[in-house]
């Protein structure tokens, strides 16, 4: 997806560099249940974990192993690339991919992909979601018009798709909408930010009430801190 977001190109080429920056850019998404890089190593690393839309143990959610590279930079281009491998159920060969340049002294155009490939295993799964769960949930392209006028959203696994990758983006402007906070108002920013951003599109975005959303994510994000803690003190 493209957009111009309001932020100048400066402080998007200085927030969205370091893989502990992106942890805090996924964490927004109800599926992420946990983020932690490693910076030990070149390339970083994020260990993802990637679960159901509600509080539940980490033991119960699924694994992903990014690699994040700021693949370009300079004064004027930013390109920052996550890749992991292989995912749950036969995903694989994930790919976040945002590219940044400056479009003027307030503003910014900003490219965001996202996509994997699946198998036959996640094939079924997901084909079993899109007849249960994800019947009656559309992404964003129009693909034609009722009699009445109204728009017919695309569905099936590109709106899959499309969801998530606004969600990503909208984690992204969420993010860098919060530096403007005191560094200890900023996770609660981000929250309510993304939040408030997502309702924006309650056809497609639209999953749980705000307080419901909030609760969530905070125990999640605590429990992320004392862990990142405990592995901090060996």
């Amino acid at each position: 997806m493209y957009a111009i977001v309001d932020h100048p190109f400066s402080t998007l080429n200085n927030a969205l560099k370091g893989a502990d920056r992106w942890c805090d850019i996924l964490m927004l998404h109800l599926n992420t249940k946990d983020c932690r890089a490693s910076n030990a190593a070149s390339p970083s690393l994020m260990a993802v974990s990637i679960g159901k839309k509600f509080d539940q143990p980490l033991a119960d959610a699924h694994r992903l192993d990014f690699i994040y590279r700021v693949a370009a930079q300079a004064a004027d281009y930013l390109q920052v690339r996550l890749n992991a491998d292989a995912g749950p159920l036969g995903t694989r060969d994930y790919r976040i991919v945002l590219e940044a340049v400056p479009l003027d002294a307030r503003r910014s155009f900003m490219h965001l992909s996202y996509a994997y490939g699946y198998g036959l295993g996640a094939r079924l799964a997901m084909q079993a979601y899109l007849s249960t769960a994800g019947r009656d949930k559309v992404g964003f392209s129009i693909v034609g018009h009722e009699a009445d006028g109204r728009p017919v959203y695309v569905g099936n696994v590109r709106g899959v798709i499309e969801r998530n990758t606004m969600r990503y983006y909208l984690a992204i402007d969420a993010y860098l909408s919060a530096l403007s906070s005191p560094p200890q108002e900023q996770t609660e920013r981000r929250l309510r930010n993304w939040y408030a951003a997502a309702e924006r599109y309650p056809l497609q975005l639209h999953e749980m009430e705000e307080a419901d959303y909030l609760a969530m994510k905070r125990s999640e994000i605590r429990r992320q801190q004392a862990q990142s803690r405990v592995a901090a003190a060996g």
